[in-house]
């Protein structure tokens, strides 16, 4: 059985369309109904259902979808490990919104034209949703905070940056100390459920200040874009750029705050460990 076939079938099966999983693959809509067609008289059974331009997995598709994940994430595995360590095979890497655009887009560049036989497949989310997908097995490495509790010795860390809290506010507001702004303006909270967010309330606690509390949001670039309007103000880490264009605030440095640790979380036990590595070493290079 070819495991691009494989391939093809779970791609138009996350995809929804012959189409978009074609876009994906770099292939003709043509090529990847083919290959559809060859793993269905394969296996004997018909594995998707076509509704106009929507394909839906069958029963048997569904009772071979994850089997099949199994077998090509083991293909790819086995492609790593016949590597002899070196850095070649599917890296499955994870970052926060920040480190998708502040650095991963460099750090893919570099190591792309010194590693050509890698392939990336990188996955947004939480710092605390990546952390555990790297724990299991699901991500290789993942650009998060640096989490509030001690990362066991099945995995690596490696801080990149830290990022020092500041108080934004808008351009056009008074001066003050940051404990009268704090105290008197609509605050727009950083998420608490965030790890970067609970640094936040450590400094609030820390300085046993009040807030006007109206908002609290996950997203560091739309409460910046609120602080902007003028709708409030807010403390967060002074995060890698770029930050949103146009923005009209001030950002003001709170000296004595805990610093946001920005760094990479990997598993030890991973048969890609060659490529872990090599894309730890290009981050710590993207950073300096």
């Amino acid at each position: 059985m070819d495991i691009r076939f494989l391939e093809s079938f779970v791609e138009v099966v996350d995809c929804g369309s012959i189409a978009d999983a074609a876009r994906y693959l770099n292939l003709t809509p043509a090529a990847v109904a083919q290959r559809l067609k060859a793993i269905e008289r394969e296996l004997g059974h018909s594995l998707v259902s076509r509704a106009g331009r929507t394909v839906r997995p069958t029963e048997s598709g569904l009772a071979v979808l994850a089997r099949a994940r199994q077998l090509i994430a083991g293909a790819r595995d086995l492609r790593a490990i016949a590597a002899n360590d070196q850095p070649v095979g599917a890296l499955r890497l994870g970052s926060t919104a920040t480190g998708l655009t502040g650095l991963l887009p460099a750090v893919i560049a570099s190591l792309s034209q010194r590693c050509p036989r890698i392939e990336f497949f990188v996955r947004p989310g939480s710092s605390l949703d990546l952390y555990h997908s790297v724990m299991s097995g699901e991500t290789d490495a993942a650009v998060v905070v640096q989490p509030p509790f001690h990362i066991p010795k099945s995995m690596g860390w490696v801080t990149l940056r830290e990022e020092a809290l500041v108080l934004i506010v808008p351009e056009a507001m008074e001066a003050g100390t940051p404990e009268s702004i704090i105290g008197s303006a609509p605050f727009i909270r950083y998420d608490r459920n965030q790890w970067g967010g609970q640094i936040v309330e450590r400094y609030l606690r820390k300085h046993r200040l009040k807030v006007r509390e109206w908002l609290e949001l996950d997203a560091l670039d739309s409460i910046a874009a609120l602080v902007s309007r003028g709708l409030g103000v807010a403390i967060v880490p002074d995060w890698s750029p770029p930050w949103p264009e146009g923005l009209r605030l001030r950002k003001i440095v709170l000296g004595d705050g805990e610093p946001r640790k920005v760094g990479v979380v990997w598993s030890l036990a991973s048969p890609r460990i060659a490529a872990i590595r090599a894309f730890v070493e290009t981050c710590g290079e993207a950073c300096r």
